[in-house]
């Protein structure tokens, strides 16, 4: 869940058809929560009968005044049911706890008030239910009901074993990985520290916090559709260290001259997607995709529970009525048959192929597959065969409790794809309409990364994020190896800390001299001005061979506040994932230091993300001090 900064006030009386309102009132204050205990933000409050009306805070809560000829107030949340309260103004103030149920209306609820000489009373509303009759006891109190502590107990992360410090002279002088575009991470951290709690340490991937912020490097200016750019500079965190900073950026073409797109949505309408923050916020998110797709787009649509069935067969974005009504028509239920779900997702795309258009299969999903093929290494499998027909995946994880991230992250991967976790209705917004391109267009794709250190200048370095990615050093010139696409406007950073020579760093020396052979020493060449050699490949989305560029890396490093906005602040988001991960390697980082280099490098900030994350540093510091220890 996003937080946001929500202004509570009280809202002026206004002159409307019913009349001049009365300067007499009630104030009501309440706490509003979902089925899991956890108070909802922004849920609307309103006189009913009226416009005066507020929305709750941070924690769920509300005040409000009720002038004395309304005798209700309405409370309302997309996806839940309306729950409609009696006031009785005979009482100065009015107390109320309200439990919001997703699809579902409660027969009876009462509520206590408590009038200013302390009596407290109980006044009963009912409303009618279509099988049974149940009775809520909405008490004074304000704290929420009980919540199992471990809420994420069965979410599944892949686990990840940290980078380490590698030395190029006596084992590796060749850094090689797959770039990765996804941002599934840190919208996934941020829905766990808004509700209170540290994530679990395999679910930060460092590579996906920085990956998710937009930077404004360089477009390309050559017929490549990537510009590499690299920069050296000093380490906030180590100060014998330097940070090396490489970035990617895609070049971002104009939507209006983009291919047309041959869309199937993959939708998992099993039971377990029925929580309000999973179908109902997966509808939203499509609709704005509907909304966003041009009259050349055509789109499917397959869902699949207990079994795979086609709702909508291909039609043209020109129907949109047609295509919004259908997503609206879903509904949740049934186990989760999501292999057959994606059989038919891409035969439907292979029949509606578009050549040199854009063919992508997106599947919605919290990732919980039970029937059929389920297994991460059967689904494996199963993508990989599917890939081959030149069908690309995105993948859209919803939902907390049982989200299963790491199914997302293979399918994703295997599919020539990308993966993002939707947690509110402003990271759709950002997914399909800020980033509407890169999430639908790839423009390159088998996208590989190798940098040779230069043993002359670098004791040993280690490349922060992309455990998952690493490849083998053979790899990077073999076609033959998958690797991660780019879509249009996608940038890909990466940061290497380096331990230079003459450092006294802690984490070299460790191990004692050789005894019965001779240490190797870097050879006497004409490159002692560099300290790397960087070289990418890529293919185009329909090549089949793969172009490679290279760039010669300088020693010389600059100091922190010497390079851009954009560097430091990816600086402070890896800084911050480090911690989150309690890393080895974290010697003074704080959490203190990552809001001081974020605010100085926030910049302009047109859509307000990285004020959002320092906001995120800030809330773990108050709630957690600086993470000195992680269990």
């Amino acid at each position: 869940m996003k937080y946001v900064i929500i202004l509570i006030a009280t809202l002026g009386f206004l002159n409307s058809s019913f009349g001049t309102i009365s300067e007499k009132s009630t104030t009501v204050t309440g706490y509003v929560y979902d089925e899991t205990g956890v108070g909802i933000i922004g849920a609307n409050v309103l006189v009913k009968g009226t416009t005066i009306g507020t929305i709750t805070d941070i924690d769920g809560k509300f005040s409000l005044q009720v002038p004395e000829q309304f005798k209700e107030i309405q409370v309302s949340y997309t996806g839940y049911s309306n729950e409609t309260i009696r006031i009785d103004h005979s009482k100065a103030v009015h107390e109320v706890k309200i439990s919001m149920q997703a699809g579902a209306l409660l027969d009876e609820i009462v509520i206590s008030h408590e009038s200013s000489k302390g009596k407290k009373e109980n006044r009963t509303t009912w409303r009618k239910r279509s099988h049974h009759n149940t009775r809520t006891d909405m008490k004074q109190s304000y704290s929420p009901p009980a919540v199992e502590v471990d809420r994420y107990r069965n979410e599944q992360y892949g686990e990840i074993q940290e980078n380490r410090f590698i030395n190029p002279l006596t084992e590796e002088a060749l850094s090689t990985f797959s770039i990765d575009v996804d941002r599934a991470s840190y919208s996934n951290v941020r829905r766990m520290i808004d509700n209170g709690q540290l994530p679990p340490k395999d679910a930060v991937r460092i590579e996906e916090m920085i990956n998710y912020f937009d930077y404004q490097y360089a477009q390309p200016e050559s017929k490549d559709p990537i510009a590499l750019e690299s920069n050296l500079m000093n380490c906030p965190w180590n100060n014998e260290h330097q940070l090396l900073h490489i970035s990617l950026q895609g070049k971002d073409l104009d939507t209006k001259n983009l291919p047309a797109s041959n869309l199937v949505f993959l939708v998992d309408v099993s039971g377990s997607m029925q929580s309000v923050k999973k179908l109902p916020l997966l509808k939203s998110s499509f609709k704005m995709l509907v909304n966003n797709l041009r009259e050349k787009d055509k789109v499917a649509i397959v869902t699949y529970a207990g079994r795979a069935a086609v709702v909508l067969e291909s039609t043209q974005a020109s129907e949109k009525e047609k295509i919004l009504n259908a997503i609206d028509n879903l509904r949740a239920g049934g186990s989760t048959a999501g292999a057959e779900g994606i059989l038919t997702a891409y035969k439907i795309a292979k029949e509606q192929f578009i050549k040199k258009g854009n063919n992508r299969v997106i599947l919605a999903t919290d990732g919980d597959f039970n029937v059929g093929v389920s297994s991460d290494e059967g689904l494996e499998k199963l993508i990989e065969e599917e890939r081959k027909s030149g069908i690309f995946l995105s993948v859209l994880g919803y939902g907390m409790g049982n989200y299963k991230d790491e199914k997302m992250q293979i399918l994703a991967d295997k599919g020539n794809g990308n993966h993002a976790y939707i947690d509110n209705i402003q990271e759709a917004r950002k997914v399909f309409v800020n980033e509407f391109g890169g999430t639908l267009f790839t423009i390159a794709k088998d996208v590989k990364i190798q940098i040779e250190f230069n043993p002359a200048h670098v004791v040993a370095y280690r490349l922060i994020g992309y455990e998952n990615r690493l490849l083998a050093k053979e790899d990077f010139n073999d076609d033959t190896k998958d690797a991660g696409e780019m879509g249009s406007g996608h940038v890909v950073t990466a940061i290497y800390e380096i331990v230079p020579i003459g450092s006294k760093s802690a984490y070299i020396g460790s191990v004692d001299p050789l005894k019965y052979q001779v240490q190797s020493k870097p050879a006497k060449t004409s490159f002692t001005g560099e300290l790397a050699t960087v070289k990418f490949r890529y293919k185009t989305p329909e090549g089949n061979k793969s172009k490679m560029i290279e760039n010669k890396i300088k020693a010389k490093a600059q100091k922190m506040s010497s390079v851009s906005e954009d560097i430091r602040f990816s600086v402070a988001v890896a800084e911050f994932g480090m911690l989150l991960r309690d890393s080895d390697f974290k010697a003074d980082a704080s959490l203190e230091n990552v809001i001081t280099l974020a605010e100085q490098a926030k910049g302009k900030d047109k859509e307000g993300y990285r004020s959002e994350f320092i906001r995120l540093v800030k809330s773990v510091k108050e709630l957690h001090g600086e993470l000195a220890t992680r269990d």
